[in-house]
């Protein structure tokens, strides 16, 4: 379950401004807030059925739109690469600070980690 939930959190970050505001509505109710659907259904005065409809029909249009796009799958493609980057610019400012003292190579070594920073946003 906790793969499925962590998935469609994922799906939502990235695709949720493309679901209608009721979609969004339950989608965040069930999956970020935790309620049930029977709880949903209830505080919306619908069935427990058209709760899940709405969710299942949220869930089927962020997956296909990932299934064109692949944005979400590139994203975690490219999250070890920043890390690595990231650990490679402290070990240039290291090796500099212990063998070459060149503010520079210093200034650059820190551009490269604010950039991979934002990319990591």
């Amino acid at each position: 379950m906790k793969n499925q939930t962590y998935r469609m959190s994922m799906l939502y970050d990235f695709y949720g401004e493309l679901l209608t505001p009721r979609q969004r509505e339950f989608f965040d109710l069930y999956y970020n807030e935790d309620l049930s659907l029977a709880e949903i259904a209830e505080n919306n005065g619908i069935t427990r059925q058209g709760v899940r409809d709405v969710i299942v029909r949220a869930e089927n249009a962020m997956q296909e739109v990932e299934d064109k796009t692949g944005i979400m799958k590139r994203f975690q493609a490219q999250r070890p690469l920043f890390d690595e980057i990231a650990a490679a610019a402290v070990k240039i400012k290291e090796i500099n600070a212990l063998q070459y003292f060149d503010p520079q190579i210093g200034a650059l070594a820190d551009r490269i980690s604010d950039a991979v920073g934002t990319l990591k946003e």
